[in-house]
């Protein structure tokens, strides 16, 4: 009976490890609502895919807008900072994108949305693990 129990246990946590939520970012951006996801929580050295939801004050999808992710890594003794900038496309009413963090450590993070030749940006920290 015991074994059963602490089999069951055991389910369950790799379970919670196999559908662990998203890392999201929720903030406010000027006149937008962003809501930020990146595909892993924590986010990890390599590959992250990010969606990035934007809406306007009536809370309709912004879709007209150029949206770029700027990421980087602050200079630290004995290696300069690194600074990476990539295009997100929209697909459907999210703009997506690709990170890919070279190292573990704190990454800070820039979402630049640009609508009618004015931009607006979003920043918030993640640790890559």
């Amino acid at each position: 009976m015991k074994r059963l129990a602490i089999l069951t246990l055991i389910l369950i946590l790799i379970a919670g490890i196999a559908y662990a939520k998203d890392y999201e970012v929720k903030k406010k951006a000027g006149e937008y609502d962003v809501e930020i996801k990146i595909d892993k929580n924590p986010p990890v050295v390599g590959d992250n895919n990010i969606e990035i939801e934007i809406k306007d004050a009536a809370g309709k999808y912004v879709t007209d807008a150029k949206v770029k992710v700027e990421y980087s890594m602050p200079a630290m003794p004995g290696m300069p900072a690194m600074n990476y900038k990539t295009d997100a496309e929209l697909k459907g009413s999210e703009y997506k994108a690709k990170m890919n963090l070279s190292m573990s450590g704190p990454w800070n993070i820039a979402i630049k949305i640009t609508r009618y030749e004015k931009t607006t940006t979003v920043r918030f920290n993640v640790d890559a693990r």
